[in-house]
């Protein structure tokens, strides 16, 4: 992690990614970035009926007698897996809405075609998942110690007996390398990423990327706020640590940068402002948090968030701190923030 290596992040911390809401379970991230290597090495592409290998960013190497089919995943990695055609049938996480509607990390799924383990945070039904019988649990893990995002603290071991597991590491590095590692985890489960729309994807993504870069350069003026709402307290996120923004970050793009002591009780994610602090950081443009557990620019009442001078120009986008990790989803962010930066008034 540049610049902040925290010891201990709660669950608030973990959850915001940058600055979301939370809710308190502590998760631990310590020791050594392991699994900050990759590549094409790491994983195997098999055939349908041959064996299947892979090896996760915890550096763990799963293997199995044939390529799984039954398998069970976070939702935002079966969203991304399903972008490459392949079908997750069993997933945990936030899937769907209270009104029943595809939750944002869902993707293009069908959830009706879903088994869901638990929907919410802490909640996973064991029972359930032993009779689906899984093959392989796939997850994204938010520290260094590839703590499985979504498993519960208390039913892991047992859920760990059911099924191997594999790790998407989405901490403290650039999206390109979860996105590369996705890939990866797609092409060894069976995808043709040889095809014409998969192709196009990754040339999609890297146009955007450009385009990021140059408006970020024609306009170095223009500063960026990454911000996450809830009832009592406005986050406001750093760029280390979360995936998008250190990759925005690198592209050239004006952050607003929170000081690392400010951020120290989000374990380096984010600094936690009162209402009537909203306005601490002047700001151009302001990123929100687009995840349901986090409130909405449209819903916020607050005063001291209507005046600010990017919500009176209009200049709130929204961000994905849990981005789907699929070419195809990630260029919209870019695209996003790019014509943001393009359009954008220097009210700040």
């Amino acid at each position: 992690m540049p610049n902040a290596r925290a010891t201990h992040l709660t669950r608030r911390g973990i959850l915001a990614a940058g600055g979301a809401l939370g809710l308190g379970a502590v998760l631990a991230a310590c020791g050594d970035d392991d699994g900050k290597s990759g590549g094409s090495d790491d994983a195997t592409t098999a055939a349908k009926s041959g064996p299947w290998t892979f090896k996760d960013d915890r550096g763990t190497t799963v293997k199995l007698d044939k390529v799984p089919t039954k398998i069970v995943a976070f939702v935002g990695v079966a969203a991304a897996l399903f972008d490459y055609g392949i079908e997750v049938k069993g997933v945990f996480g936030p899937t769907k809405t209270q009104d029943g509607k595809a939750d944002v990390q869902a993707g293009d799924m069908d959830i009706s075609k879903l088994t869901v383990f638990g929907n919410v945070w802490d909640q996973f039904n064991v029972e359930q998942y032993a009779a689906f019988a899984p093959e392989v649990l796939i997850s994204t893990t938010f520290d260094s110690a590839g703590t499985l995002w979504y498993v519960p603290e208390a039913s892991k071991d047992k859920i760990a007996k059911l099924a191997p597991s594999a790790v998407i590491s989405v901490y403290d590095r650039q999206i390109t390398q979860p996105l590369e590692r996705m890939w990866e985890l797609a092409e060894s489960l069976g995808a043709d990423l040889k095809a014409d729309k998969a192709a196009q994807s990754k040339k999609d993504f890297e146009a955007a990327a450009e385009r990021l870069r140059k408006a970020a350069k024609s306009r170095p003026e223009i500063k960026v706020m990454a911000g996450s709402a809830s009832q009592d307290i406005f986050y406001v996120s750093g760029t280390n640590l979360s995936i998008d923004l250190e990759y925005f970050k690198a592209l050239g793009v004006n952050f607003v940068e929170p000081p690392e002591s400010a951020k120290k009780e989000g374990g380096g994610w984010f600094e936690s402002l009162s209402w009537e602090n909203v306005d601490k950081y002047p700001a151009d443009i302001i990123m929100m948090d687009d995840r349901t557990s986090t409130i909405q620019p449209k819903d916020i009442t607050e005063a001291t968030w209507k005046k600010l001078p990017a919500v009176k120009a209009g200049q709130v986008i929204a961000r994905s701190p849990e981005p789907i990790l699929s070419y195809a989803k990630c260029t919209p962010l870019l695209t996003s923030l790019a014509e943001a930066i393009e359009k954008a008034k220097k009210v700040a």
